[in-house]
Protein backbone atom coordinates (compact mmCIF):
# COMPACT_ATOMS: atom_id res chain seq x y z
CA UNK A 1 0.00 0.00 0.00
CA UNK A 2 1.32 3.46 -0.84
CA UNK A 3 1.75 6.28 1.64
CA UNK A 4 -1.70 6.92 3.07
CA UNK A 5 -3.32 10.04 1.74
CA UNK A 6 -0.18 11.22 -0.04
CA UNK A 7 -0.83 10.34 -3.63
CA UNK A 8 -1.93 7.72 -6.10
CA UNK A 9 -0.39 4.35 -6.87
CA UNK A 10 -1.18 2.62 -10.13
CA UNK A 11 0.31 0.05 -12.44
CA UNK A 12 -0.31 -3.05 -10.36
CA UNK A 13 -0.17 -1.33 -6.97
CA UNK A 14 -3.31 -0.41 -5.01
CA UNK A 15 -4.77 3.04 -5.52
CA UNK A 16 -4.98 5.21 -2.47
CA UNK A 17 -8.22 6.67 -1.17
CA UNK A 18 -9.14 9.98 -2.69
CA UNK A 19 -11.21 11.65 -5.35
CA UNK A 20 -9.61 10.20 -8.44
CA UNK A 21 -12.73 10.12 -10.55
CA UNK A 22 -14.94 12.88 -11.83
CA UNK A 23 -11.93 15.11 -12.56
CA UNK A 24 -12.07 16.43 -16.10
CA UNK A 25 -9.00 15.41 -18.05
CA UNK A 26 -7.22 17.95 -20.22
CA UNK A 27 -7.51 17.41 -23.93
CA UNK A 28 -4.53 15.31 -25.02
CA UNK A 29 -2.09 16.64 -27.56
CA UNK A 30 -0.41 14.59 -30.24
CA UNK A 31 1.97 11.95 -28.99
CA UNK A 32 5.58 12.97 -28.48
CA UNK A 33 7.89 11.45 -31.08
CA UNK A 34 9.22 8.07 -30.02
CA UNK A 35 12.76 7.43 -31.10
CA UNK A 36 13.41 4.27 -33.09
CA UNK A 37 16.32 2.45 -31.41
CA UNK A 38 17.39 1.16 -34.82
CA UNK A 39 18.11 4.76 -35.80
CA UNK A 40 20.18 5.53 -32.70
CA UNK A 41 23.63 6.65 -33.91
CA UNK A 42 26.61 4.63 -32.75
CA UNK A 43 28.20 6.09 -29.68
CA UNK A 44 31.24 8.31 -30.02
CA UNK A 45 32.13 7.25 -26.48
CA UNK A 46 32.61 3.45 -26.48
CA UNK A 47 32.47 1.55 -23.23
CA UNK A 48 30.62 2.43 -20.07
CA UNK A 49 33.18 4.72 -18.43
CA UNK A 50 31.25 7.99 -18.43
CA UNK A 51 33.46 11.07 -18.10
CA UNK A 52 32.25 14.37 -16.66
CA UNK A 53 33.35 17.97 -17.08
CA UNK A 54 32.67 20.74 -14.56
CA UNK A 55 30.30 23.31 -16.05
CA UNK A 56 29.49 26.14 -13.64
CA UNK A 57 30.42 23.81 -10.81
CA UNK A 58 28.24 20.87 -11.89
CA UNK A 59 29.43 17.42 -13.10
CA UNK A 60 28.02 17.35 -16.65
CA UNK A 61 28.66 14.17 -18.63
CA UNK A 62 30.56 14.23 -21.90
CA UNK A 63 28.47 11.51 -23.48
CA UNK A 64 25.63 10.65 -25.85
CA UNK A 65 22.36 8.73 -25.71
CA UNK A 66 23.92 5.43 -26.79
CA UNK A 67 26.61 5.41 -24.12
CA UNK A 68 24.15 6.35 -21.37
CA UNK A 69 21.88 3.49 -22.46
CA UNK A 70 24.81 1.07 -22.37
CA UNK A 71 25.79 2.40 -18.95
CA UNK A 72 22.26 1.85 -17.62
CA UNK A 73 22.33 -1.71 -18.97
CA UNK A 74 25.61 -2.36 -17.15
CA UNK A 75 24.32 -0.91 -13.88
CA UNK A 76 21.13 -2.99 -14.08
CA UNK A 77 23.15 -6.15 -14.67
CA UNK A 78 25.42 -5.37 -11.70
CA UNK A 79 22.48 -4.63 -9.40
CA UNK A 80 20.69 -7.83 -10.38
CA UNK A 81 23.84 -9.83 -9.70
CA UNK A 82 24.18 -8.26 -6.28
CA UNK A 83 20.60 -9.23 -5.39
CA UNK A 84 21.24 -12.74 -6.70
CA UNK A 85 24.30 -13.14 -4.51
CA UNK A 86 22.40 -11.77 -1.51
CA UNK A 87 19.91 -14.60 -1.98
CA UNK A 88 16.32 -15.04 -0.79
CA UNK A 89 17.35 -14.75 2.85
CA UNK A 90 17.99 -11.02 2.35
CA UNK A 91 14.73 -9.08 2.67
CA UNK A 92 13.95 -6.06 0.45
CA UNK A 93 15.98 -3.10 1.66
CA UNK A 94 18.69 -5.28 3.21
CA UNK A 95 22.10 -3.61 2.68
CA UNK A 96 23.28 -6.76 0.92
CA UNK A 97 20.71 -6.10 -1.82
CA UNK A 98 21.55 -2.42 -2.34
CA UNK A 99 23.53 -1.68 -5.53
CA UNK A 100 26.97 -0.12 -5.69
CA UNK A 101 27.37 3.30 -7.28
CA UNK A 102 29.48 4.35 -10.26
CA UNK A 103 31.11 7.49 -11.69
CA UNK A 104 30.33 10.27 -9.19
CA UNK A 105 28.86 7.78 -6.71
CA UNK A 106 31.67 5.25 -6.48
CA UNK A 107 31.87 3.98 -2.92
CA UNK A 108 28.25 4.90 -2.27
CA UNK A 109 24.88 3.17 -2.73
CA UNK A 110 23.44 3.10 -6.23
CA UNK A 111 23.28 5.60 -9.05
CA UNK A 112 21.11 8.49 -10.13
CA UNK A 113 21.17 10.69 -13.22
CA UNK A 114 20.15 14.33 -13.36
CA UNK A 115 19.23 16.17 -16.55
CA UNK A 116 20.58 19.70 -16.84
CA UNK A 117 19.14 22.49 -18.91
CA UNK A 118 19.89 26.19 -18.46
CA UNK A 119 17.12 26.48 -15.86
CA UNK A 120 18.47 23.77 -13.56
CA UNK A 121 22.10 24.82 -14.05
CA UNK A 122 21.35 28.38 -13.01
CA UNK A 123 18.86 27.50 -10.29
CA UNK A 124 21.64 25.39 -8.77
CA UNK A 125 23.78 28.53 -8.53
CA UNK A 126 21.31 30.08 -6.09
CA UNK A 127 19.88 26.99 -4.37
CA UNK A 128 22.57 25.06 -2.44
CA UNK A 129 20.26 22.06 -1.95
CA UNK A 130 19.82 21.60 -5.69
CA UNK A 131 23.51 22.07 -6.38
CA UNK A 132 24.40 19.49 -3.73
CA UNK A 133 21.88 17.02 -5.18
CA UNK A 134 23.33 17.35 -8.70
CA UNK A 135 26.92 17.18 -7.45
CA UNK A 136 26.15 13.98 -5.51
CA UNK A 137 24.61 12.30 -8.58
CA UNK A 138 26.45 9.79 -10.73
CA UNK A 139 26.44 12.49 -13.41
CA UNK A 140 24.19 15.03 -15.08
CA UNK A 141 23.47 14.74 -18.78
CA UNK A 142 23.42 17.87 -21.00
CA UNK A 143 19.68 17.95 -21.54
CA UNK A 144 19.60 21.53 -22.83
CA UNK A 145 21.18 22.44 -26.17
CA UNK A 146 22.99 25.48 -24.68
CA UNK A 147 24.54 23.18 -22.05
CA UNK A 148 25.83 20.86 -24.79
CA UNK A 149 27.16 23.89 -26.68
CA UNK A 150 28.92 24.96 -23.51
CA UNK A 151 30.72 21.62 -23.26
CA UNK A 152 31.75 21.87 -26.90
CA UNK A 153 33.05 25.40 -26.40
CA UNK A 154 35.21 24.03 -23.58
CA UNK A 155 36.79 21.64 -26.07
CA UNK A 156 34.76 18.52 -25.42
CA UNK A 157 33.96 16.22 -28.39
CA UNK A 158 30.20 16.40 -27.98
CA UNK A 159 27.87 16.89 -30.95
CA UNK A 160 24.41 17.16 -29.44
CA UNK A 161 22.54 17.14 -26.19
CA UNK A 162 21.31 14.08 -24.31
CA UNK A 163 17.66 15.04 -24.19
CA UNK A 164 15.79 13.51 -21.26
CA UNK A 165 12.54 12.67 -23.13
CA UNK A 166 14.55 10.97 -25.89
CA UNK A 167 16.59 9.05 -23.33
CA UNK A 168 13.37 7.80 -21.75
CA UNK A 169 11.94 6.82 -25.15
CA UNK A 170 15.08 4.94 -26.21
CA UNK A 171 15.31 3.17 -22.88
CA UNK A 172 11.65 2.15 -23.03
CA UNK A 173 12.35 0.21 -26.22
CA UNK A 174 15.49 -1.37 -24.81
CA UNK A 175 13.84 -2.22 -21.49
CA UNK A 176 10.99 -3.93 -23.34
CA UNK A 177 13.50 -6.02 -25.28
CA UNK A 178 15.70 -6.91 -22.32
CA UNK A 179 13.08 -7.29 -19.62
CA UNK A 180 14.17 -4.38 -17.46
CA UNK A 181 11.54 -3.44 -14.91
CA UNK A 182 10.44 0.19 -14.55
CA UNK A 183 8.96 2.19 -11.70
CA UNK A 184 7.38 5.58 -12.50
CA UNK A 185 7.36 8.20 -9.76
CA UNK A 186 5.73 11.55 -10.48
CA UNK A 187 2.89 13.03 -12.50
CA UNK A 188 1.08 16.34 -12.64
CA UNK A 189 -0.19 17.78 -9.38
CA UNK A 190 -3.33 19.16 -11.06
CA UNK A 191 -4.30 15.96 -12.90
CA UNK A 192 -4.81 12.72 -10.93
CA UNK A 193 -5.01 10.70 -14.16
CA UNK A 194 -1.78 12.00 -15.73
CA UNK A 195 0.36 9.11 -14.54
CA UNK A 196 -2.11 6.49 -15.78
CA UNK A 197 -2.20 8.15 -19.21
CA UNK A 198 1.58 7.96 -19.37
CA UNK A 199 1.44 4.26 -18.48
CA UNK A 200 -1.23 3.62 -21.11
CA UNK A 201 0.85 5.28 -23.83
CA UNK A 202 4.01 3.48 -22.80
CA UNK A 203 2.24 0.12 -22.89
CA UNK A 204 0.60 0.90 -26.23
CA UNK A 205 3.98 1.67 -27.74
CA UNK A 206 5.85 -1.16 -25.97
CA UNK A 207 3.48 -3.95 -24.87
CA UNK A 208 6.39 -5.96 -23.46
CA UNK A 209 7.58 -3.15 -21.19
CA UNK A 210 7.30 -4.21 -17.54
CA UNK A 211 6.05 -1.33 -15.40
CA UNK A 212 6.51 -2.89 -11.98
CA UNK A 213 4.89 -0.02 -10.12
CA UNK A 214 4.12 3.67 -10.09
CA UNK A 215 3.21 6.42 -7.67
CA UNK A 216 1.98 10.00 -8.00
CA UNK A 217 2.96 11.87 -4.81
CA UNK A 218 1.46 15.06 -3.50
CA UNK A 219 3.05 18.45 -4.02
CA UNK A 220 4.88 18.75 -0.72
CA UNK A 221 7.87 17.14 1.01
CA UNK A 222 7.11 13.67 2.34
CA UNK A 223 7.17 13.02 6.05
CA UNK A 224 9.72 10.45 7.32
CA UNK A 225 6.93 7.87 7.64
CA UNK A 226 5.79 8.54 4.07
CA UNK A 227 9.37 8.24 2.82
CA UNK A 228 9.60 4.85 4.53
CA UNK A 229 6.45 3.68 2.75
CA UNK A 230 7.71 4.92 -0.64
CA UNK A 231 11.02 3.11 -0.12
CA UNK A 232 9.17 -0.06 0.82
CA UNK A 233 6.90 0.25 -2.22
CA UNK A 234 9.75 0.74 -4.70
CA UNK A 235 11.95 -2.01 -3.23
CA UNK A 236 9.03 -4.46 -3.17
CA UNK A 237 8.45 -3.82 -6.90
CA UNK A 238 11.90 -5.21 -7.78
CA UNK A 239 12.25 -2.45 -10.36
CA UNK A 240 15.55 -1.98 -12.17
CA UNK A 241 15.12 1.68 -13.15
CA UNK A 242 13.07 4.42 -11.48
CA UNK A 243 11.97 7.33 -13.69
CA UNK A 244 11.21 10.41 -11.62
CA UNK A 245 9.02 13.12 -13.12
CA UNK A 246 8.67 15.73 -10.37
CA UNK A 247 10.50 18.60 -12.06
CA UNK A 248 13.50 20.51 -10.76
CA UNK A 249 14.47 20.88 -7.97
CA UNK A 250 12.03 18.39 -6.41
CA UNK A 251 13.19 15.35 -8.35
CA UNK A 252 16.91 15.93 -7.76
CA UNK A 253 16.45 16.42 -4.02
CA UNK A 254 14.13 13.39 -3.83
CA UNK A 255 16.69 11.17 -5.58
CA UNK A 256 19.48 12.42 -3.34
CA UNK A 257 17.47 11.84 -0.16
CA UNK A 258 16.29 8.29 -0.93
CA UNK A 259 19.06 6.89 -3.16
CA UNK A 260 20.93 5.20 -0.30
CA UNK A 261 17.84 3.15 0.62
CA UNK A 262 16.60 2.01 -2.79
CA UNK A 263 17.38 -1.26 -4.56
CA UNK A 264 16.81 -0.25 -8.22
CA UNK A 265 20.07 0.17 -10.11
CA UNK A 266 19.44 3.66 -11.47
CA UNK A 267 17.11 6.58 -10.77
CA UNK A 268 16.62 9.12 -13.57
CA UNK A 269 15.01 12.52 -13.09
CA UNK A 270 13.38 13.52 -16.37
CA UNK A 271 10.84 16.16 -15.37
CA UNK A 272 8.70 17.21 -18.33
CA UNK A 273 9.24 13.90 -20.15
CA UNK A 274 6.23 12.55 -18.23
CA UNK A 275 4.05 15.31 -19.69
CA UNK A 276 5.44 14.95 -23.21
CA UNK A 277 5.09 11.18 -23.40
CA UNK A 278 1.76 11.28 -21.58
CA UNK A 279 0.36 13.53 -24.34
CA UNK A 280 -0.27 16.48 -22.02
CA UNK A 281 2.24 19.03 -23.32
CA UNK A 282 3.46 19.73 -26.83
CA UNK A 283 7.16 19.62 -27.56
CA UNK A 284 8.91 22.27 -29.61
CA UNK A 285 9.37 21.42 -33.31
CA UNK A 286 12.64 19.57 -33.98
CA UNK A 287 14.15 22.51 -35.88
CA UNK A 288 13.68 24.74 -32.83
CA UNK A 289 15.15 22.13 -30.50
CA UNK A 290 18.22 21.71 -32.69
CA UNK A 291 18.83 25.46 -32.73
CA UNK A 292 18.50 25.89 -28.99
CA UNK A 293 15.16 27.69 -29.32
CA UNK A 294 13.01 25.36 -27.27
CA UNK A 295 12.80 28.05 -24.60
CA UNK A 296 11.20 30.44 -27.12
CA UNK A 297 8.57 27.88 -28.04
CA UNK A 298 7.75 27.17 -24.40
CA UNK A 299 7.63 30.91 -23.67
CA UNK A 300 5.10 31.39 -26.46
CA UNK A 301 2.91 28.70 -24.88
CA UNK A 302 3.19 29.86 -21.24
CA UNK A 303 4.35 33.49 -21.24
CA UNK A 304 3.09 34.43 -17.78
CA UNK A 305 4.75 31.50 -16.06
CA UNK A 306 8.03 31.45 -17.98
CA UNK A 307 8.86 35.07 -18.87
CA UNK A 308 10.62 35.88 -15.60
CA UNK A 309 12.48 32.55 -15.65
CA UNK A 310 13.93 33.03 -19.11
CA UNK A 311 14.55 36.76 -18.72
CA UNK A 312 16.62 36.02 -15.63
CA UNK A 313 18.36 32.72 -16.30
CA UNK A 314 19.22 32.86 -20.01
CA UNK A 315 21.38 36.04 -19.86
CA UNK A 316 22.84 34.91 -16.54
CA UNK A 317 23.90 31.58 -18.07
CA UNK A 318 25.59 33.30 -21.01
CA UNK A 319 27.48 35.66 -18.70
CA UNK A 320 28.47 32.98 -16.19
CA UNK A 321 29.59 30.54 -18.86
CA UNK A 322 31.58 33.25 -20.64
CA UNK A 323 33.48 33.91 -17.41
CA UNK A 324 34.30 30.20 -17.05
CA UNK A 325 35.39 30.00 -20.69
CA UNK A 326 37.68 33.02 -20.32
CA UNK A 327 39.22 31.66 -17.10
CA UNK A 328 40.00 28.33 -18.74
CA UNK A 329 41.50 29.99 -21.82
CA UNK A 330 43.94 31.90 -19.65
CA UNK A 331 45.33 28.71 -18.09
Amino acid sequence: MGPSGTGQSVGGLPALPGKLSGVPAPAPVEEAPWRDPAQLPSTRFPGTEVRTRALLGLPVAVTDHAQVLDWIDARVQAARERRRVAGPQAAPGDPARLPNGDVGRRGRVGDYICVTAVHSVMTAQEQPALKAAICESSFAVPDGQPVAWGLKALGEPIERRVYGPDLMAYQAARAAQQGHRWFLYGGRDDDPQSLQRLIDRLKARHPELVIAGSHRPVFRPLTPAEQDEVVEMINASEADVVWCGLGAPRQEVWMQQLRDRLEPAVLVGVGAAFDFHGGLVRQAPPWMQERGLEWAYRLSREPRRLFVRYAKYNPWYVAAFTRQWLRERRR
